[in-house]
């Protein structure tokens, strides 16, 4: 199984089948519009605009399982996410990263790439995924981890 297996719904109600983006380097973030971490919009967008056109794909899915942080509908996420942050990577519609209703995206890539002692649960907003051009999860980032922390293990991912 890889990332190619699972489709997804757009933040715009749009079927999106992840097959689309086969022999491409994704980073998959789950986000919220009212978190301390919130700010990192800004510098996903910027490892979009940088690595876009050389085959890096950004996907954010929304999540409201944390403390109730994006707690709108599809349309007041991706305004918010335009408006204050310019955001033009793909957003996709909310969704549950964990428990039993969790998309079988997260449950594939929580046991892909367990976190910190094993752990398969998302802790926060902004866990991040580095997924290869061969569909297969590189690595697992905390929400701590800022997207330009990250560029260098894009660049690593895009050059393979």
């Amino acid at each position: 199984m890889s990332l190619y297996d699972f489709a997804a719904q757009s933040i715009d109600n749009q079927p999106v089948a992840l097959s689309q983006y086969k022999g491409q380097v994704m980073l998959i973030v789950n986000t919220a519009s009212a978190c301390g971490f919130t700010p990192q919009f800004a510098g996903l967008e910027k490892l979009h605009q940088t690595y876009g056109d050389k085959g890096l794909v950004v996907l954010g899915f929304p999540c409201n399982q944390f403390a109730s942080q994006d707690p709108g509908d599809d349309a007041q996420i991706a305004n918010f996410c335009q408006k204050n942050y310019g955001v033009s990577f793909q957003m996709m519609s909310k969704i549950q990263v964990k428990g039993d209703g969790a998309h079988p995206l997260y449950q594939w890539l929580t046991a892909e790439a367990p976190g910190i002692l094993g752990s398969k649960a998302i802790k926060w907003n902004f866990t991040k995924f580095l997924v290869g051009r061969d569909g297969r999860v590189i690595k697992r980032y905390a929400p701590q981890d800022a997207p330009q922390k990250i560029a260098k293990d894009i660049e690593a991912a895009l050059a393979a």
